[in-house]
This record gives structure tokens, C-alpha cells and sequence, in this order.
């Protein structure tokens, strides 16, 4: 492990304990990983070793080029470990609805960073495979970025943004030369846009279809089509992970009762709510609050 990270990582939830934008550095694992989540967006980009990756989407082998995306409140681990050393970059969703939010709209990035591990077989996580160009690309913007470590935020602000920025384009590059079908060439219509900003902004509206198009004053059908064909998701399936993932945050990070959480993010009837936020975590809210945020877990 690297020393002086900017995260705990003493109990199953790993967060920042610093006030950082993002971070990047080196991890070395000689023996296994217990199952934990993040609080944060998590790009591990395996660079020497060997592991068996366990999460949500199954067991698989993981060695050089192999690259994990996963999005906040996602769990996963790490078995039989043999030199597994990552290089992890990680940055705060905050991050990601503010600097970060053109990347919605743009068809590369968009799915990198958003409906790609947000599609069904996802479950909150994209998997890719680099050749040794792309992955040495992708490693000089990790390098620059694990320079800004120490930097005040205010001044390096830009810096730390940009640097993202040329790490997401350099692995969307990668993921479009083996995905090249999974997203549109074009970019999306503005009205996508608008409709995933009122979805976030109003995550526990009693949306519909029908309700959202009337927001853009677009017909259900019509928006249904655009927002597929930008997203590869319905709006409806879009708005569950919003909440699944938003559940997630909140299960970990407050002591409100888990029917409380469910209405805060739109779902008030607790068995419908189990019954989404398994889905996608692939645990029951309670289950999950118990496993990830107690100082020791076991097997989901």
C-alpha cells in the first residue's frame, strides 16, 4: 500500500478524509482484499500482478492492462492476490456533477463515465482491457496527476481538472477502439441533458415519462427515443440507478431508518425499494448498511 493516502480506509467504506477534488497512487497487494465500497468514483488500472476480482458482476481474473471503473457505493475485493499492484484514481461524484458535467453529454465520456457502468450487466461498474500504448498514456496523466497530491486545491484547481480530463479521453479512446457500437458518434440531443439535470435535481419527484417530457415540452415517445439512444438506457432505468446510487450514500453515511432513505430518494414503499436496490447492489438496503459500514464484513 502507498503511504500518507488522503482516505480512510480503516473500516468496509472507504472515503476522503481530506478535502481533495481527486487523488491518484500506486497500491501493491500481496494478500487479499476484503470486500469494501467507496464513498467516491473509483478507476483501478492494474499495472503489475495478478487477482481475482470479485464484485457484483461475478469473479474475474485481473493482470496488466486490465482497467475497473466503479462507481460510488459499489463493492468489491480482491483475491489471491500475487503482486497485484494498481495504480487507483480517485475523485468525488461531487466532482463529477460540477467540473465534470459536460462529460454527460459527450457520447465517449458519457458512457465511460456514466451509462456504461450504469447499464444493466454494469451494476455500477465497467470493465476494459488496455494494450500497453493506451495503459502507458493513461499512466503519464495518473503520474501528473499524483504530483498534484499536495497541492492546494484553489490554485491547482485547473490543473487537477485538466489532468482528469486527459485520462478519461485517453481510456474513452481505448474503450471506443474495442466498443466502438456501444454509444452514438454523434452527440446527443441538448434536451438528454436537460432531462438527466431534472432527474438529479429532483430525484424524489414522482417521475414519469410523461411527466418529464412535459418539463422539456417533448412528446413521451420521442424523448423516450432520444434519451435511449444517447444513454443506451430508458429514462425510468436511468432515474433507479440515480437512486440505488444516491441509497447508497445515504445508508452509509447517516443513521436515518432505511424506509426514511427510501422516500428520500423517491421510493416510499420500503419492499419496492429492497426490491430496486437489490438490483442493482445485489443486496437488501439493510444488508447493505450492516456489511459496509460496521469495521468488519463478511462475504455479501
Amino acid at each position: 500500500m502507498v503511504d500518507d493516502l488522503p482516505m480512510d480506509t480503516s473500516q468496509l467504506l472507504f472515503h476522503f478524509n481530506e478535502d481533495l477534488l481527486a487523488y491518484a497512487g500506486r497500491y501493491r497487494h500481496d494478500e487479499d482484499v476484503h470486500l469494501h465500497c467507496h464513498s467516491f468514483v473509483e478507476i483501478a488500472f492494474v499495472i503489475g500482478g495478478r487477482a481475482v476480482h470479485r464484485s457484483r458482476t461475478g469473479d474475474m481474473a485481473v493482470a496488466p492492462g486490465d482497467v475497473i471503473l466503479l462507481r460510488p457505493g459499489v463493492w468489491h475485493g480482491y483475491q489471491e492476490c500475487a503482486g497485484l499492484t494498481l495504480f487507483n484514481c480517485c475523485f468525488s461524484s461531487e466532482l463529477m456533477r460540477d467540473e465534470l458535467a459536460w462529460t454527460r453529454e459527450d457520447p465517449m465520456l458519457g458512457y465511460l463515465l456514466w451509462t456504461g457502468p450504469y447499464s444493466a450487466a454494469g451494476h455500477g461498474i465497467l470493465t476494459l482491457r488496455l494494450n500497453a500504448g493506451p495503459l502507458n498514456e493513461c499512466r503519464f496523466h495518473l503520474d501528473a496527476l499524483a504530483a498534484t497530491r499536495h497541492c492546494p486545491a484553489g490554485p491547482y484547481r485547473g490543473d487537477i481538472v485538466g489532468r482528469l480530463a486527459c485520462l478519461f479521453s485517453a481510456l474513452g479512446r481505448a474503450a471506443a477502439g474495442s466498443r466502438a457500437a456501444t454509444y452514438p458518434a454523434e452527440t446527443s440531443s441538448p434536451a438528454v441533458g436537460q432531462a438527466i439535470r431534472l432527474l438529479e435535481d429532483k430525484l424524489a419527484d414522482s417521475w414519469t415519462v410523461g411527466s418529464l417530457a412535459d418539463e422539456l415540452h417533448l412528446a413521451p415517445g420521442y424523448l423516450a427515443r432520444l434519451f435511449k439512444d444517447a444513454t443506451g438506457l430508458p429514462p425510468m432505468a436511468y432515474l433507479a440507478r440515480l437512486r440505488a446510487e444516491q441509497a447508497a450514500g445515504l445508508l452509509l453515511h447517516s443513521q436515518h431508518p432505511v424506509a426514511s432513505i427510501g422516500r428520500a430518494v423517491g421510493w416510499p414503499d420500503q419492499n419496492y425499494f429492497a426490491r430496486r436496490f437489490r438490483a442493482h447492489f445485489g443486496l437488501s438496503p439493510s444488508t447493505y448498511r450492516t456489511r459496509f459500514s460496521a469495521s468488519v464484513g463478511g462475504d455479501p
